[in-house]
Protein backbone atom coordinates (compact mmCIF):
# COMPACT_ATOMS: atom_id res chain seq x y z
CA UNK A 1 0.00 0.00 0.00
CA UNK A 2 1.66 3.16 -0.41
CA UNK A 3 0.96 6.35 1.55
CA UNK A 4 -0.58 9.28 0.10
CA UNK A 5 1.73 12.35 0.77
CA UNK A 6 0.16 14.77 -2.36
CA UNK A 7 -3.27 14.46 -1.74
CA UNK A 8 -5.47 15.44 1.14
CA UNK A 9 -7.79 12.34 1.92
CA UNK A 10 -11.36 13.70 1.96
CA UNK A 11 -12.03 12.87 5.80
CA UNK A 12 -8.21 14.19 6.65
CA UNK A 13 -9.80 17.91 6.11
CA UNK A 14 -12.12 17.86 8.90
CA UNK A 15 -9.87 14.85 11.22
CA UNK A 16 -7.15 17.42 11.32
CA UNK A 17 -9.14 20.61 12.58
CA UNK A 18 -10.36 18.21 15.27
CA UNK A 19 -6.73 17.14 16.12
CA UNK A 20 -5.14 20.28 15.70
CA UNK A 21 -7.71 22.02 18.05
CA UNK A 22 -7.55 18.93 20.63
CA UNK A 23 -3.87 18.29 20.30
CA UNK A 24 -2.92 21.12 22.33
CA UNK A 25 -5.59 20.44 25.04
CA UNK A 26 -5.03 17.17 25.35
CA UNK A 27 -1.15 15.89 24.70
CA UNK A 28 -2.39 14.16 21.50
CA UNK A 29 0.33 15.43 19.57
CA UNK A 30 3.18 13.38 21.27
CA UNK A 31 0.88 10.35 20.17
CA UNK A 32 1.03 11.58 16.81
CA UNK A 33 4.73 12.42 16.76
CA UNK A 34 5.42 8.78 18.03
CA UNK A 35 3.71 7.21 15.18
CA UNK A 36 5.07 9.60 12.19
CA UNK A 37 8.54 8.00 13.34
CA UNK A 38 7.02 4.90 10.94
CA UNK A 39 4.50 6.76 8.99
CA UNK A 40 2.02 4.77 6.71
CA UNK A 41 4.37 1.42 6.64
CA UNK A 42 3.27 -1.65 7.74
CA UNK A 43 -0.62 0.18 8.39
CA UNK A 44 -2.31 -2.10 5.56
CA UNK A 45 -4.02 -4.63 7.88
CA UNK A 46 -5.45 -2.08 9.82
CA UNK A 47 -7.14 0.12 7.02
CA UNK A 48 -8.40 -3.66 5.66
CA UNK A 49 -10.19 -3.23 8.94
CA UNK A 50 -11.93 0.10 8.26
CA UNK A 51 -12.81 -0.62 4.93
CA UNK A 52 -14.40 -3.89 6.27
CA UNK A 53 -17.46 -1.26 8.24
CA UNK A 54 -20.72 -2.31 6.77
CA UNK A 55 -21.70 0.82 7.30
CA UNK A 56 -19.82 2.35 4.50
CA UNK A 57 -22.09 0.56 2.21
CA UNK A 58 -25.21 1.28 3.98
CA UNK A 59 -27.05 3.90 1.76
CA UNK A 60 -30.73 5.00 1.59
CA UNK A 61 -32.81 3.42 -1.11
CA UNK A 62 -32.37 5.67 -4.22
CA UNK A 63 -28.52 7.11 -3.20
CA UNK A 64 -26.27 6.53 -6.37
CA UNK A 65 -22.50 6.60 -6.47
CA UNK A 66 -21.25 10.39 -7.69
CA UNK A 67 -18.70 9.49 -11.26
CA UNK A 68 -15.34 9.78 -10.29
CA UNK A 69 -16.02 8.46 -6.60
CA UNK A 70 -17.37 4.84 -7.61
CA UNK A 71 -14.94 3.59 -5.26
CA UNK A 72 -14.53 2.64 -1.98
CA UNK A 73 -11.58 5.35 -0.75
CA UNK A 74 -9.03 3.91 1.73
CA UNK A 75 -5.27 4.43 2.86
CA UNK A 76 -2.88 6.46 4.87
CA UNK A 77 -2.70 9.88 5.39
CA UNK A 78 0.55 11.64 6.88
CA UNK A 79 1.23 15.04 7.17
CA UNK A 80 2.93 17.14 9.78
CA UNK A 81 3.38 14.05 12.17
CA UNK A 82 -0.41 13.49 11.81
CA UNK A 83 -0.85 9.46 10.65
CA UNK A 84 -4.58 8.80 9.83
CA UNK A 85 -5.78 6.12 8.49
CA UNK A 86 -8.89 6.38 6.54
CA UNK A 87 -12.04 4.54 4.57
CA UNK A 88 -14.62 6.92 3.16
CA UNK A 89 -17.66 6.38 0.04
CA UNK A 90 -19.33 9.47 -1.44
CA UNK A 91 -22.44 9.59 -2.29
CA UNK A 92 -25.90 11.76 -4.04
CA UNK A 93 -29.14 11.33 -2.63
CA UNK A 94 -31.99 12.40 -5.06
CA UNK A 95 -34.00 13.04 -1.69
CA UNK A 96 -34.16 15.28 1.68
CA UNK A 97 -30.95 15.78 3.47
CA UNK A 98 -33.15 14.63 6.41
CA UNK A 99 -33.46 11.32 5.02
CA UNK A 100 -29.49 10.88 4.77
CA UNK A 101 -29.60 11.83 8.74
CA UNK A 102 -32.28 9.60 9.60
CA UNK A 103 -30.95 6.76 7.84
CA UNK A 104 -26.89 7.14 8.99
CA UNK A 105 -28.31 7.53 12.63
CA UNK A 106 -30.52 4.37 12.92
CA UNK A 107 -27.71 2.59 11.05
CA UNK A 108 -24.32 3.46 12.83
CA UNK A 109 -26.24 2.99 16.57
CA UNK A 110 -27.32 -0.60 15.08
CA UNK A 111 -24.20 -1.43 14.41
CA UNK A 112 -22.88 -0.07 17.87
CA UNK A 113 -21.45 3.29 16.91
CA UNK A 114 -22.04 5.90 20.08
CA UNK A 115 -23.37 9.05 18.68
CA UNK A 116 -21.12 12.18 19.93
CA UNK A 117 -23.12 14.47 22.16
CA UNK A 118 -23.14 17.15 19.31
CA UNK A 119 -25.30 14.01 17.22
CA UNK A 120 -27.46 12.79 20.10
CA UNK A 121 -28.45 16.42 20.54
CA UNK A 122 -29.58 16.58 16.98
CA UNK A 123 -31.46 13.91 17.30
CA UNK A 124 -34.05 15.60 18.66
CA UNK A 125 -35.23 17.47 15.77
CA UNK A 126 -34.95 14.47 13.45
CA UNK A 127 -36.66 16.30 10.63
CA UNK A 128 -33.36 18.77 10.18
CA UNK A 129 -30.72 17.70 8.50
CA UNK A 130 -27.19 17.30 10.50
CA UNK A 131 -23.65 16.16 10.07
CA UNK A 132 -22.97 13.26 12.34
CA UNK A 133 -20.04 11.56 14.27
CA UNK A 134 -19.73 8.29 16.33
CA UNK A 135 -16.89 6.90 17.94
CA UNK A 136 -16.47 2.79 18.83
CA UNK A 137 -13.69 0.20 20.05
CA UNK A 138 -11.06 1.17 22.47
CA UNK A 139 -7.73 0.67 23.35
CA UNK A 140 -5.68 -0.08 19.83
CA UNK A 141 -9.11 -0.12 18.05
CA UNK A 142 -10.35 3.14 18.25
CA UNK A 143 -12.36 4.54 15.62
CA UNK A 144 -14.50 7.36 14.38
CA UNK A 145 -17.20 7.52 11.76
CA UNK A 146 -18.13 10.70 10.01
CA UNK A 147 -21.62 11.33 8.40
CA UNK A 148 -21.18 14.82 6.76
CA UNK A 149 -22.54 17.03 3.45
CA UNK A 150 -20.50 17.92 0.83
CA UNK A 151 -19.98 21.38 -0.28
CA UNK A 152 -18.13 23.00 -2.98
CA UNK A 153 -15.74 24.57 -0.41
CA UNK A 154 -14.80 20.65 0.91
CA UNK A 155 -14.55 19.59 -2.86
CA UNK A 156 -12.07 22.20 -3.80
CA UNK A 157 -10.48 21.77 -0.66
CA UNK A 158 -9.08 18.20 -1.92
CA UNK A 159 -9.15 18.86 -5.68
CA UNK A 160 -12.38 16.87 -6.33
CA UNK A 161 -14.86 17.44 -9.52
CA UNK A 162 -18.37 17.85 -8.53
CA UNK A 163 -20.52 15.97 -11.35
CA UNK A 164 -23.88 16.59 -12.92
CA UNK A 165 -24.67 13.93 -9.95
CA UNK A 166 -24.39 16.60 -7.39
CA UNK A 167 -27.06 18.60 -8.92
CA UNK A 168 -29.50 16.12 -8.76
CA UNK A 169 -29.67 16.08 -5.02
CA UNK A 170 -27.52 16.38 -1.47
CA UNK A 171 -23.54 14.96 -2.22
CA UNK A 172 -22.45 13.46 1.24
CA UNK A 173 -19.72 11.32 2.45
CA UNK A 174 -18.95 8.57 4.76
CA UNK A 175 -15.71 8.33 6.61
CA UNK A 176 -14.39 5.59 9.04
CA UNK A 177 -10.70 7.32 10.58
CA UNK A 178 -8.40 6.01 13.16
CA UNK A 179 -4.84 6.66 14.20
CA UNK A 180 -2.10 4.86 12.70
CA UNK A 181 -1.21 3.95 16.51
CA UNK A 182 -4.53 3.08 17.42
CA UNK A 183 -5.06 5.91 20.07
CA UNK A 184 -8.65 6.63 21.07
CA UNK A 185 -10.39 9.35 18.41
CA UNK A 186 -12.92 11.43 19.22
CA UNK A 187 -15.26 13.80 17.82
CA UNK A 188 -15.29 17.41 17.70
CA UNK A 189 -18.30 18.63 19.16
Amino acid sequence: MSPRKATIPRSALLLAAALCATGALTGCQTLAEAASASGCEGTGSRVDDLKSYGILDSRPRGTIEPKGFEDLDAGCWEDSGDVQLYADRTYVFPGDKADVTRHYRAAAERAGWTPSPATRRSSKNADQPANLCFTRGGADDAAMLDVYFLTREILDAEGSEAGPEFGTGAGYRVSVTASADGSATGCQD
